[in-house]
């Protein structure tokens, strides 16, 4: 998957688990908490949803990896090249 895929599939699910959030002025070095109301569940259901779509594991200590859209793209892209 490319870096584009991973925007587009981290939107997707952030989008289903917020459907009331617009989504289209996230800026990708500001953290998604600064932007929209993601609150701790949310977070984990954003790491549960990668889980399951992808199969890819993010361990607690690697949870502010995934903190910024740019962040989260760095993180997963050598998760998900193979996909």
């Amino acid at each position: 998957m490319t870096a584009d895929g991973i925007r587009q599939a981290i939107l997707e699910i952030i989008q289903d688990i917020l459907p009331d959030e617009d989504l289209d002025s996230l800026a990708p070095d500001k953290t998604f908490r600064e932007q929209i109301n993601l609150d701790s569940m949310d977070f984990l259901d954003i790491v549960m949803e990668l889980r399951k779509r992808y199969s890819i594991e993010v361990p607690e200590k690697d949870y502010p990896n995934l903190a910024t859209m740019d962040s989260s793209v760095g993180y997963l892209l050598p998760k998900m090249e193979r996909l």
